[in-house]
């Protein structure tokens, strides 16, 4: 079963950029209630689409530099990569149907 793994400036262009499959990246911070709303749903779809997407976090108190360079202004931000580049992103939660909706454009 595959969890969301933590993603710093050091990993993001390995394992966000490189990646071979979809990669959802969330950036979030662990004093925002919407934040946490939407960790379990991102948690859900990373077991449920092993192997076929991964699911990034970037806790944007740690990674101020990430945040900054991807002009993160709100939180919850999440951005959807394929082929190392963004395809989606939004904002703040969103149902599991409409981000899997999202993502199956890009499978």
């Amino acid at each position: 079963m595959s969890t969301p793994i933590d993603i710093t400036q050091d990993t993001f262009k390995s394992e966000v950029v490189d990646s071979d499959i979809p990669v959802i990246v969330d950036f979030w911070a662990d004093w925002c209630g919407p934040c946490k709303k939407l960790s379990p749903i991102l948690d859900e779809i990373a077991a449920d689409l092993d192997g076929k997407v991964k699911v990034a976090k970037i806790d944007v108190d740690k990674e101020r530099t990430l945040g900054a360079l991807f002009q993160v202004m709100s939180i919850p931000t999440v951005m959807i990569y394929k082929d190392g580049q963004k395809v989606d992103e939004f904002t703040s939660v969103r149902p599991k149907a409409e981000i899997l909706s999202r993502l199956e454009r890009h499978l």
